[in-house]
């Protein structure tokens, strides 16, 4: 078993919340990690960059000045990529970055991450995250009561509006769903907080 403090909002400790080993993995999933990482990154890049070949110039087809007799160098259109104005000579054009990751792969490089987060001791565990009014001076005072610096996700079992709009303009702090957490996000923050009741959902996705 692997232990995770278990406390309040206000920071105080409740006692220590034990992970099943079964639920971990820390002799493989490096190279998973990796490929998902890579993935993700390439699925946030919009790939909508677009320059004009030669062809694709609009332009006379005429020969700006005669072969021979002008002492000058040859040219035979003003579409040249050595033209100003001209076309570009192996410029980007719109297309996909995306990279495939299959589900058993990417289900190891999340229970990998998590792994390391537990080993670690980079993860607390809490009873419920609720905020009374969607004010970010009330998430600034759990972040400081469960004494952690900037560069924390939260990870809750379901989003309550306050949560979401006290939490939204903290920089470094990020809040998202146990179903829809990714190996970039736990890798992401130094500090990952997680509800009692995400760590069932949790629980679940790495079973």
């Amino acid at each position: 078993m692997s232990k995770v403090p278990f406390k309040n909002c206000k920071g105080e400790s409740i006692g220590e919340f034990d992970v099943a080993d079964s639920l971990l993995i820390a002799d493989k999933g490096d190279q998973a990690v990796t490929d998902a990482i890579v993935a993700y990154n390439a699925h946030q890049r919009a790939g909508t960059a677009s320059t004009l070949t030669k062809a694709e110039v609009h332009g006379t087809g005429a020969k700006p000045w005669k072969q021979k007799g002008l002492g000058r160098a040859r040219a035979g259109y003003k579409q040249s990529p050595i033209w100003r104005g001209g076309g570009v000579a192996h410029g980007p054009h719109p297309r996909k970055y995306g990279k495939k990751l299959s589900k058993k792969v990417s289900r190891l490089a999340f229970r990998r991450a998590f792994s390391e987060k537990i080993a670690e001791g980079q993860v607390t565990m809490i009873d419920e995250l609720m905020l009374s009014a969607p004010k970010t001076k009330e998430f600034t005072t759990v972040i400081k009561g469960l004494e952690l610096a900037r560069g924390v996700l939260f990870i809750l079992d379901s989003i309550e509006e306050n949560v979401q709009l006290a939490s939204r303009n903290i920089p470094q702090v990020e809040v998202v769903t146990a179903q829809l957490v990714n190996t970039y996000q736990l890798l992401r923050y130094p500090n990952v907080v997680i509800t009692k009741a995400g760590m069932e959902v949790l629980e679940k996705r790495l079973a």
